[in-house]
């Protein structure tokens, strides 16, 4: 996988699985742009903003005139039905959905040739936990809104997407319960998903587009009742 003066577009990336994706295309030696509200070295802003957006693009486009992948990896939580506003969900589908769309339409004569998308959806698209509405919204969205660019994009573009399951972004080994009610035996980390991006973006995947990814230890394929295997529902 030869990734050397390819140029890479992180959203999200000072931090957890972000930082561990730009981490490996630096090893290669890429030339990558992160658009983050955090610190970083190249551009700092709130993707939810689309002058920010416009600007970064410039910015990206300004230093390297194309560009090889999108990685669409920032989100935020807002919660859930219980305590999110209008506001705050609307803020949350912007960051999760409507900025990827964005960043994808602004950079959509940019692209070189051979180019990936690649976005960081989740398990939470297919499955939840109680007040948790502002995520998996926008992570239900960012999955769809795959295979719809997938689509438009046929010929120009390759567009996947990853559901990452329980990820610990500190890298901490777990023990016990935690990591043995993955089939797997522990818990993910950011190379899990850093490694899936690397090869979505390869020409080994090729022939793969508009498809999602799920990374998860098996967790969401183990059937879970009461009483059967050790399980058991507290109420």
């Amino acid at each position: 996988m030869d990734f050397k003066n390819k140029t890479v577009v992180v959203t999200g990336g000072a931090s957890g699985i972000g930082k561990t994706i730009c981490d490996e295309f630096r090893k290669k030696g890429s030339n990558v742009c992160i658009i983050d509200l955090k610190e970083n070295d190249y551009f700092v802003g709130d993707i939810a903003n689309e002058e920010i957006l416009h600007s970064f693009v410039e910015k990206v486009i300004g230093d390297y005139q194309k560009i090889d992948y999108l990685i669409n990896n920032a989100m935020i939580s807002k919660g859930g039905l219980m305590d999110c506003s209008y506001d705050e969900f609307n803020y949350a589908l912007k960051v999760g959905a409507a900025a990827p769309f964005m960043l994808s339409k602004l950079f959509l004569n940019h692209f070189n040739k051979g180019a990936c998308i690649v976005n960081i959806s989740s398990t939470r698209a297919k499955m939840s936990q109680p007040n948790t509405e502002s995520y998996t919204a926008a992570k239900g969205a960012i999955t769809t809104l795959t295979h719809c660019l997938a689509i438009t994009l046929a010929g120009k573009v390759r567009v996947n997407s990853i559901s990452p399951g329980w990820i610990d972004t500190d890298f901490k080994a777990y023990e016990g319960p935690d990591a043995e009610q993955h089939p797997v035996k522990r818990v993910g980390n950011p190379l899990d998903i850093a490694n899936m991006v690397l090869y979505l973006c390869s020409d080994k995947a090729s022939f793969i587009t508009g498809q999602d990814f799920c990374i998860d230890g098996g967790m969401s394929k183990q059937m879970i009742y009461h009483g059967d295997f050790g399980w058991t529902f507290d109420f």
